[in-house]
């Protein structure tokens, strides 16, 4: 089956910007804006990192602003191939969904799972959001240890 080259992908994070990431020579800027973007979170994402960091979450190791692939991940959990994004009203325009879904699609090509939510459920509903990741995490265990020989 042939699959199409990808097309030109974009660094970009709440709205502060972005890089083209086509030309290898450019790729060690998103290690540079990964990192300016842990300085810059937006409200939600420091309450949530509050909760994932330092495995205070089940034991899971949480990486803030991960760079994956292309992309710059908000939150990533390697070692249960689970992504989460948090999603500010920019993502509900046309052009932010689309996005969302072409950089979804992605992703998920490398195994890895998308939990998004938006800034306002986190900031009001942090129990909540933590159960929804705690029982995607558990899956994700699940589903490693039935596919292991």
């Amino acid at each position: 089956m042939h699959t199409p080259p990808e097309s030109p992908l974009l660094v970009q994070g709440e709205g502060k910007g972005e890089v083209l990431l086509t030309d290898p020579r450019r790729v060690a800027l998103k290690f540079v804006r990964a990192r300016q973007m842990r300085r810059e979170q937006t409200d939600a994402e420091l309450v949530l990192w509050h909760h994932l960091r330092a495995r205070r979450l089940d034991g899971l190791r949480f990486r803030r602003q991960f760079p994956l692939g292309p992309f710059i991940t908000d939150f990533c959990c390697k070692e249960r191939h689970l992504v989460i994004e948090l999603d500010g009203g920019q993502h509900n325009e046309r052009t932010g969904a689309a996005r969302d879904k072409f950089r979804t699609g992605l992703i998920e090509k490398r195994g890895y799972r998308i939990l998004r939510f938006w800034d306002n459920e986190v900031l009001k509903n942090i129990d909540g959001v933590l159960q929804v990741i705690t029982d995607a995490a558990e899956r994700s265990e699940l589903n490693s240890n039935l596919t292991s020989p």
